[in-house]
């Protein structure tokens, strides 16, 4: 079971409930744009009507003026300003939210994957399979899954005694064996070369969410990409658009430009 908090935010003399939506004018200045005539940013693969970032995002921290400095992948986002990132062999940003997420994609010029997008480029142009890897058969060891739950491992197998600090602790994404960087597992690759949407991270997505408003992060994880689905199937839906734990991270989508 997994808890979830609320908190006042205070950044940059904005002031919000919990991680909800920066007020406009709390976005940071100088946001990149996509080379002219461009139909997506160099990171991004271009997927029909759309364009997705390669490889799971990381997260830069934003001063007043947009100056970007390093922020740990280990580390909650919480009372900061941050820009998504994208590259090869990089520790993924995990401990995000939904909404925090949004915020990383619209500070770096780009937006939160929709479902559908992503689901297109995990499976790619055929429909019927489940695997970026292609077929409908989970294979051993080509994603980065099926490791199972970190937080029993580290602080026991009695859920009832598991706390929200636990499920959010930044040694959890650097034990052994657990997070990999970016592209590390190479076979786990779409046919249009976008790699992790399958294990490594949950990926929050931008879709609609229902009476109580749950967010939704889709792939799996390193733990699992099984149990609320066959791999690009995988969806959890139980939490609220704020909540963050080790296991949520994301990455960016864009139109394509014409």
């Amino acid at each position: 079971m997994r808890p979830s908090i609320h908190a006042l935010v205070l950044v940059g003399g904005c002031s919000f409930l919990g991680d909800a939506t920066a007020p406009e004018g709390c976005l940071a200045a100088g946001v990149p744009v996509r080379p002219r005539g461009a139909a997506c940013f160099p990171e991004q693969i271009e997927i029909e009507r759309f364009c997705i970032d390669a490889y799971e995002a990381y997260v830069v921290e934003l001063d007043e003026g947009g100056n970007e400095s390093p922020h740990s992948p280990y580390m909650v986002v919480e009372r900061l300003r941050v820009r998504a990132k994208v590259a090869a062999n990089v520790g993924p940003q995990a401990y995000i939210s939904q909404v925090q997420a949004t915020d990383a994609c619209a500070n770096a010029g780009k937006r939160l994957c929709t479902a559908d997008e992503f689901l297109r480029a995990c499976r790619g142009p055929d429909r019927t399979v489940f695997y970026p890897y292609g077929g409908r058969q989970r294979a051993r060891a080509i994603c980065n899954e099926g490791k199972g739950s970190f937080v029993a491992l580290t602080f026991g197998q009695d859920a009832q005694q598991w706390t929200y600090g636990n499920f959010n602790d930044p040694q959890l994404n650097q034990l052994e064996n657990g997070l990999a960087k970016t592209g590390t597992y190479d076979k786990c690759v779409s046919p249009e070369r976008i790699f992790d949407l399958v294990g490594n991270l949950e990926e929050w997505v931008d879709k609609p969410g229902g009476p109580h408003d749950r967010g939704h992060f889709r792939g799996g994880w390193y733990g699992d990409a099984e149990v609320n689905g066959p791999g690009c199937m995988y969806v959890t839906s139980a939490h609220e658009r704020t909540y963050h734990d080790y296991t949520t991270g994301f990455r960016c989508c864009t139109s394509a430009s014409d």
